[in-house]
């Protein structure tokens, strides 16, 4: 199944800033570990980089080349590079959730687990993505979905699991479950198992940071606000009614959709007049994004460029 990522992030930039992105050839990868060009951005570092290459065979890069769309993926992946520190850390995440997911189907389907266990397998590199890029004070808010989120955010797997299976050592004492993750510790604001409903706890969240800067003149408070949530809640109203809050106030906020194609059994196809949800941020003054949720080196560049389009906004205020 094809996923995709969609993030809008409220800016001042103009409409046409943004330039929508589209990977119609998967990111193959090579590892360099000759030391770094002394004109990168990694200047004066001595650890080895991981180097991620648009095309796989070298005499490639001369038949892309001729293409305007192919130039404009090899200069957008040109930048993807991390430290190896980085890369490991985004792999570990990756696996982690991978495999915690695939142990919650496992007890789920022998009886283990009750209630409902919604899985996101497939998807991790969404989560990895944008939550590892935060500060430990920056916040999340997350959809049913949840499980992944809370680990991407620094809840330790053991409460996670334990919150499964209903203990009281789970990270919401075994009273959430499944779709109701919480840690105030590690600002995740929860799991929410209506659709929509965690958007408006997000804004407000985002609300919270901007007034504790300007009215109670917190100058440390820069906090980032991240409210995933799928395709299918896109279609309803506290939607856009964030967005226009968000985009009206300049709010610290990043609006992440993860459209996997499909809201539980309604195909996004048969359920909304655009199918392409990105296309919806520009209509409240703010950029939309369109990110394959497949790359996670992609969807990490864009999460940069959404944190420090929101850096760039609050030090104009």
């Amino acid at each position: 199944m094809s996923f995709t990522a969609t993030k809008f992030a409220p800016s001042p930039l103009p409409l046409n800033s943004t330039t929508p992105r589209s990977n119609d050839k998967p990111l193959s990868f090579s590892f360099d570990h000759s030391k770094p060009n002394p004109s990168s951005s990694f200047l004066g570092s001595t650890r080895k980089l991981l180097r991620f290459n648009a095309l796989a065979k070298p005499h490639a890069h001369t038949r892309a080349s001729s293409s305007p769309v192919a130039a404009v993926l090899l200069e957008r992946t040109s930048n993807l590079l991390v430290t190896k520190g980085e890369g490991l850390e985004l792999y570990e995440d990756m696996i982690l959730g991978r495999f915690f997911e695939d142990k919650c189907a496992e007890m789920y389907y022998r009886g283990k687990m009750f209630g409902f266990v919604h899985l996101y397998n497939g998807q991790e590199a969404v989560s990895t993505g944008f939550i590892k890029l935060l500060k430990k004070e920056d916040s999340v808010v997350s959809t049913y979905r949840d499980h992944v989120h809370a680990l991407s955010k620094g809840v330790p797997s053991r409460e996670v699991m334990s919150e499964l299976f209903g203990k009281a050592t789970g990270c919401c004492r075994g009273q959430g479950g499944s779709m109701h993750m919480f840690s105030k510790e590690h600002n995740l604001l929860g799991g929410f198992a209506f659709i929509g409903e965690g958007i408006p706890v997000a804004t407000g969240a985002a609300f919270s940071s901007k007034y504790r800067r300007e009215v109670l003149k917190q100058a440390d408070c820069d906090h980032v606000t991240l409210a995933f949530f799928g395709d299918g809640t896109c279609n309803n109203g506290q939607f856009y009614e964030c967005l226009n809050m968000a985009a009206l106030w300049k709010l610290p906020i990043v609006f992440v959709v993860e459209n996997n194609l499909w809201a539980i059994g309604m195909s996004h196809l048969r359920a909304t007049s655009d199918p392409q949800i990105w296309k919806k941020g520009p209509a409240f003054g703010m950029p939309g994004v369109h990110v394959d949720g497949m790359d996670v080196l992609q969807v990490r560049e864009v999460a940069k460029e959404a944190v420090g389009r929101l850096e760039e906004v609050r030090d104009q205020l």
